[in-house]
């Protein structure tokens, strides 16, 4: 592939993708959610009043949620000179399209150590790297995230920088660069600070740190030995990378022991304050039969605020008459006063206790994959105004069809993701064995902490989709090694 039809190729690519994001901006943007609206309220009252906390009389602090994404939408209000949202999301677009820019390079520098010293390895690679960014740029799942004031799209920026950042220091350790200190560390810098962003973005991000930090442990020893560097020499970027990951979180964590004097160095996971008691009956309650995204909407998110109602449960929901009258009698008491009280949370409980047992593997197995398989599977298409009932064709036909189409786009990436893994392991990952083992295992970690929530929230599975992309263009290697 000539040079000039590949500069073309990228620039077609990443001009595909502005313009897919632009009018996902101009005509699909979403109404703001919860979650956006505390984020940015959080980051207003940071410029107004520096105070990390939400607005009221007086203002409260708070630990609810962790401090990278406001600090970021601080910035850019700083910076803007206002509170103008729209300038979040062009932001967020830009550092989209370089993740997908830095995706291209990462795939094709993949492909390139797979196929050896082939004679068409460089045109291969090229076309590699080229599908990765068209495979990036014209994902509608990743680009819709980008005009939503939500840590997504800047969590998945900070797992594709990592990988690419990993990929530039394992070259640099396995060429024997160790004595060209210079860029040895500013890669592992940009490791450590693209982990501890990931991680002060969303505290699941942690899982990304769990697997590089090891791996870095592990090639800085096996090559540092191998040429000869001695034992500080070899452990220095993985500590390094490592300090740089948790120094943020132990200001956070003496932040929040200053404030609450409590050892909080993550979010909680029900993203509660302190002084305040999450309704754990409810949770197991609904963990005892939610499946499906929809029903976040209907009853997750409006308890303790807004009316819940039979008629939103499944059928699994209720296992005999007499449950049926006593789930029935809960929400009548709740729906009286719309807010969530002890007695209430222990009448759940009860709920709950006779469901697991009359049927524990439903709750612990059937259940968690079915909720694990609505998240891989489902359109995404949530944050849109589209109805969430996709499959209900009587009501929205068109629609429907429509987020049809969007399912089935998100099937073709995990299947082309898989078959680029077997096009590649075919090749037994030549020259990429680290970054291929560091990106299943994140996907799987996830897959096993995915598996412990209480709701279906499918942009949860979006972290892992720099590495569905990756391997997805590994799809075009040839079969053979020539």
């Amino acid at each position: 592939m000539g040079q000039r039809r590949l500069k073309l190729g990228w620039g077609a690519a990443l001009a595909a993708g502005a313009l897919l994001r632009a009018l996902f901006f101009i005509r699909l943007r979403p109404a703001a959610s919860g979650d956006s609206l505390i984020y940015s309220d959080l980051a207003q009252n940071l410029l107004a009043h520096h105070l990390y906390g939400y607005s009221g009389t007086p203002l409260q602090p708070t630990l609810i949620r962790l401090p990278g994404y406001p600090l970021f939408l601080a910035a850019c209000y700083a910076l803007s000179g206002g509170f103008h949202p729209a300038v979040v999301l062009w932001v967020q677009m830009t550092l989209d399209l370089l993740g997908c820019a830095l995706l291209g390079l990462l795939s094709a520098r993949l492909a390139q150590r797979a196929l050896g010293k082939i004679e068409p390895s460089e045109m291969i690679s090229a076309r590699v790297g080229l599908a990765s960014v068209w495979l990036a740029a014209l994902c509608p799942f990743t680009a819709n995230l980008t005009v939503v004031l939500l840590p997504e799209c800047l969590s998945v920026f900070c797992v594709v920088t990592t990988l690419f950042a990993l990929e530039r220091w394992e070259a640099c350790c396995r060429q024997g660069k160790w004595r060209r200190r210079g860029e040895v560390r500013l890669w592992t810098a940009l490791i450590g600070c693209s982990l501890a962003w990931a991680v002060l973005l969303r505290p699941d991000q942690g899982l990304l740190a769990a697997v590089v930090l090891p791996a870095m442990l592990w090639l800085g020893w096996r090559t540092g030995a191998r040429h000869g560097v001695d034992l500080v020499g070899r452990l220095w970027p993985a500590g390094l990378a490592g300090l740089l990951f948790l120094l943020p979180l132990m200001t956070w964590g003496v932040r929040n022991w200053s404030v609450f004097h409590v050892l909080q160095p993550l979010a909680p996971r029900y993203a509660q304050d302190p002084d305040e008691q999450p309704p754990l009956g409810f949770y197991r309650w609904y963990r005892s039969w939610a499946v499906e995204y929809k029903s976040n909407l209907d009853i997750y998110w409006r308890y303790d605020d807004d009316p819940i109602h039979m008629r939103d449960l499944p059928a699994w929901a209720i296992d005999n008459p007499r449950q049926r009258r006593e789930t029935r009698a809960v929400f009548d008491r709740y729906n009286q006063t719309l807010t969530a009280t002890p007695d209430l949370d222990a009448a759940f409980a009860r709920i709950a206790r006779q469901r697991i047992a009359a049927h524990p593997l439903r709750y612990y197995v059937a259940l968690p994959l079915a909720r694990e398989l609505d998240m891989w599977f489902r359109p995404r298409l949530e944050f849109l105004t589209m109805p969430v009932d996709w499959w209900n064709f009587s009501h929205h036909p068109r629609q429907s069809v429509e987020e049809l189409v969007y399912a089935l786009a998100n099937a073709f990436y995990l299947a082309l993701a898989l078959f680029g893994l077997l096009r590649w392991a075919q090749r037994r990952c030549r020259g990429g064995e680290l970054l291929a083992c560091v990106m299943l295992a994140f996907v799987g970690l996830r897959v096993v902490l995915l598996l412990t929530l209480d709701n279906s929230e499918p942009r949860y599975t979006l972290e892992c989709f720099p590495a569905v992309m990756v391997l997805g263009a590994m799809a075009l290697l040839p079969r053979t090694s020539g």
